[in-house]
């Protein structure tokens, strides 16, 4: 008896531990937030990063998790190791800035060009990141 209760247990949580890891990586996409139906906060490059330099813990419930549509120059156009668009957006100090990953390739963005980004904003490292993000205007 113990032991049908002990493998009945086992059972119901691998299939409970499978369920929640299935959720979490292969959610499907009908589920997942979209940058496109959501308004952003609008705010500039510069007020981002100063934002978060000043105090990291106000501007993470100001700004965590949630759309911004982000003004700034271009300063840097890359690809990232899986072969998706990065554009990093100039703010006030020359070594912190808004760093995007876009959703799809854009070939008619350059470098020094005045740009709004939008994305989902994924906290602060060196630089604000933004996360499936897509350019505005």
């Amino acid at each position: 008896m113990l032991k049908n209760i002990i493998l009945s247990s086992m059972l119901i949580l691998t299939i409970g531990l499978f369920g929640a890891w299935y959720y979490a990586f292969y959610m499907p996409t009908h589920f997942k937030r979209k940058v496109a139906d959501e308004k952003g906060i609008d705010i500039s490059a510069a007020e981002i990063v100063k934002a978060y330099q000043t105090n990291e813990q106000i501007a993470n419930l100001s700004y965590l998790n949630k759309t911004l549509a982000v003004t700034g120059e271009i300063t840097v156009i890359k690809q990232d190791q899986t072969g998706r668009t990065t554009v990093e957006l100039k703010s006030d100090d020359a070594f912190a800035g808004v760093f995007c990953t876009l959703n799809s390739d854009n070939n008619q963005i350059k470098a020094g060009q005045q740009i709004t980004i939008k994305g989902f904003c994924t906290g602060f490292l060196s630089d604000v990141v933004l996360s499936e993000a897509e350019i505005v205007k």
